[in-house]
């Protein structure tokens, strides 16, 4: 920073020589000149293209380091605000529900079957469910992006295997994810495993385009957007929005805060 130190002070001094000034009269004085002799920077960053180069760097190092921890004040603000006033996802009374229906902890995920992130997401879930067992119940429900072109085709097989069986469903989830770069095959590599898994194909042909799929899927898409979910995976831990594909430390951390705020018992 000691280079555009120095040229400030170069320029303060020119303003200075004309009289005595108010800081923001002298901001406006530097400014004027800067902008009417461009040649007070050009020609010194010509005359020093790496202090300039570096300086820049810090710069952008350190207003990346500013704006984490804006993000990081906001995200804990939000935060305290949803452990005293949690989202309420709406669970159907035909909801999928992976664990105990009436466990302390629900997870409801929004979520993309050809996001990378939603696969980390996957990971996180797994690790989530074996930490917790009994403990904690998993819904999960769909936020197909536009620009994930089988995104929307895969959520409307998972509907559809669910009208036929919960575990069906829950089979073709997993897999999916343990072989998400197969989905650039579409159809395809859906029909393949929506058979391989025992699933009826001639229902299935039936169902996955059905309005009771299609509607499903919209409700989905709409209770995400309610909560401020625009990417993918955005998860809500007993009311508590997660936006991101984060570590299964940070569920663990809410779970902690919910434990010490008196919100569950496990």
């Amino acid at each position: 920073m000691q280079l555009l130190k120095r040229i400030s002070l170069g320029v303060m001094s020119c303003a200075l020589l004309a009289s005595c000034m108010t800081d923001d009269q002298l901001k406006e004085k530097m400014t004027k000149i800067i902008k009417e002799n461009p040649s007070i920077v050009l020609d010194s960053i010509k005359a020093n293209p790496a202090e300039y180069l570096m300086t820049f760097q810090e710069a952008a190092k350190d207003a990346q380091k500013d704006m984490a921890k804006m993000r990081a004040k906001k995200e804990k603000e939000e935060l305290e605000k949803t452990y005293e006033n949690p989202l309420t996802p709406v669970i159907r009374k035909d909801e999928l529900i992976r664990g105990p229906k009436k466990a302390p902890l629900t997870l409801v995920e929004y979520s993309d079957f050809e996001c990378p992130f939603c696969k980390r997401g996957y990971t996180t879930v797994m690790e989530l469910i074996k930490k917790y067992g009994n403990n904690i119940r998993f819904v999960y429900k769909h936020l197909p992006l536009s620009f994930h072109k089988q995104a929307k085709i895969a959520s409307q097989y998972y509907e559809a295997l669910r009208l036929q069986r919960g575990e069906l469903a829950f089979k073709f989830h997993d897999e999916l994810y343990k072989n998400q770069s197969k989905l650039k095959q579409g159809e395809k590599f859906l029909s393949k495993l929506a058979k391989d898994l025992g699933a009826d194909m001639k229902r299935l042909k039936k169902d996955v385009s059905s309005k009771e799929v299609l509607d499903r899927i919209e409700q989905d898409e709409k209770e995400a957007a309610s909560f401020g979910m625009q990417g993918t995976p955005g998860f809500v831990l007993n009311g508590v929005p997660v936006k991101g594909a984060y570590p299964a430390s940070h569920f663990e951390n809410i779970v902690e805060e919910l434990k010490k705020r008196g919100k569950i018992k496990l």
